[in-house]
């Protein structure tokens, strides 16, 4: 590996260890603002390769709307800020360097509501503004090179399987480098509550939500430090942390958020990540009792015909979204998700129906089913134009070239089919079958512009080694 390539990576494990709050920096020592967008770029690269991004626009559509909102009190930043959730059933919310805040798809799955979701949104955003993650790294070279190093072996070598080697590392690198964290750890969390109180209040929201949401990841700590909750260990929620939250709350603003026009959806949301994105055998108890005690609530209806989908119990699951449908007005997105249930249950024409009442067109999930029912019922010219409109705003949704080769293919046109496949695998990462379709591709060229579409692929598969890389 290029000695740049491991600076990199180092100084990328440097920015998630020093994140986390384990070393602290004096104030007024940053990065600049385009090496911290630098920083980031590289961060996002490695969360996407360790972590998988729940990319379901109905609640990604409402996590943005729910951060914009507080965005709206900040003052101008330096960049633009984006908000993911990581699925992982853990307790824990993050923010990096350049804007970009994360929050696990297990804390999302135990708050109550939009203040709560606002509460955690707006003390990341918070941390962020302040710079907190930038200062660390600046002076992170005042903690020691043995520290560091042995922070950044200990990763390493936990992701080459040396479990044991690895964890004896980061505790001593951890220890070492705490004395100096505590002080700045604490001063930080302050500013960040103050902070984000602030913007929570101007957005609108009361602000409550950041306390009952830390009491609630409280509430989860047990005996034993390997059960604390991950967002106690990197967002120290102690007693005296909650006392100020709830005395400022107290006495800075009313028990009422001033009138505002509510964003709504958290409902929807959130029954999409229980649902969706929890243990399904936890899912599945969690709505079959919220349906029993309440059967004439469609979000409950919804939740439960989405659990169902994950037991491939399609036939109850239609019976329940039917259910819910009748029981909302504003049932696009349950329209959608009715029609690929009746998809997975054979029902193509009922599928293609309620997925082109449902403006599927909107979301690449609903377009994809829209074009695999189209195949299924031999309308092959209808399913490849479906799925070249899904690539064309879509790029990077890597099931649509896989149907979109097939399709091709079907229709007779081997360089679409082998070029798509090419692009499905190389989006897939496999290398290999990437190589194979794409060669055959470019055998089948029959112009220069399909030539150089080919070549663009194939050169994006060279190993970063034999690259120049681009131009800023």
């Amino acid at each position: 590996m290029p000695i740049y390539k491991k600076l990199i990576n180092i100084v990328t494990l440097m920015a998630f260890l020093l994140g986390t709050g384990l070393i602290g920096a004096p104030k007024g020592w940053c990065i600049t603002i385009q090496e911290e967008r630098e920083l980031a770029k590289e961060f996002m690269s490695v969360v996407k390769a360790k972590y998988a991004l729940i990319d379901d626009p109905v609640i990604i559509d409402y996590l943005n709307k729910v951060g914009n909102r507080i965005m709206a009190a900040v003052p101008p930043q330096p960049f633009k800020y984006e908000f993911h959730v990581i699925h992982e059933d853990v307790y824990n919310a993050f923010a990096t360097p350049a804007g970009h805040i994360f929050i696990n798809s297990g804390l999302f799955a135990a708050l109550a509501s939009e203040e709560e979701l606002a509460g955690i949104i707006g003390h990341e955003i918070a941390h962020v503004v302040c710079r907190h993650i930038s200062q660390r790294i600046e002076s992170s070279k005042k903690i020691g090179i043995a520290t560091l190093a042995g922070m950044a072996a200990g990763v390493l070598l936990g992701a080459g399987g040396a479990g044991a080697a690895a964890s004896a590392l980061t505790v001593g690198s951890v220890a070492a480098g705490q004395t100096a964290a505590l002080a700045y750890s604490r001063e930080d969390e302050t500013q960040a509550d103050q902070l984000g109180l602030d913007y929570l209040t101007q957005a609108g929201y009361t602000g409550e939500g950041l306390l009952t949401s830390l009491q609630k990841i409280r509430s989860k700590q047990w005996y034993g430090s390997d059960q604390i909750p991950t967002y106690l260990t990197t967002h120290p929620a102690s007693e005296a942390r909650m006392s100020y939250i709830d005395n400022w709350l107290h006495h800075n603003h009313p028990k009422k958020a001033p009138p505002r026009h509510a964003i709504g959806g958290f409902r929807l949301a959130h029954t999409r990540i229980v649902a969706l994105y929890t243990d399904s055998e936890i899912a599945l108890n969690h709505f079959q009792k919220a349906v029993a005690a309440k059967s004439d609530d469609p979000m409950a209806q919804y939740g439960y015909a989405l659990a169902l989908t994950r037991v491939e119990k399609w036939a109850d699951a239609i019976v329940h979204m039917q259910r819910a449908i009748e029981g909302n007005a504003m049932a696009t997105h349950m329209l959608q998700d009715l029609g690929v249930i009746y998809f997975h249950n054979g029902q193509y024409e009922k599928a293609l129906e309620t997925l082109a009442a449902s403006q599927s067109e909107k979301y690449p999930e609903g377009q994809l089913y829209l074009g695999r029912c189209q195949m299924e019922l031999g309308r092959m010219a209808d399913a490849r134009e479906t799925f070249g409109n899904l690539v064309r705003y879509h790029d990077d949704y890597t099931q649509a070239y896989f149907y979109l080769g097939e399709s091709s293919g079907r229709l007779g046109d081997m360089f679409a089919a082998h070029y798509n496949l090419g692009r499905f695998y190389q989006l897939k990462a496999d290398r290999k079958n990437a190589d194979f379709h794409l060669n055959r591709a470019m055998k089948l060229a029959a112009s220069d512009y399909q030539r150089e579409q080919v070549r663009h692929q194939l050169d994006e598969l060279e190993p970063e080694k034999d690259k120049k890389k681009p131009a800023q």
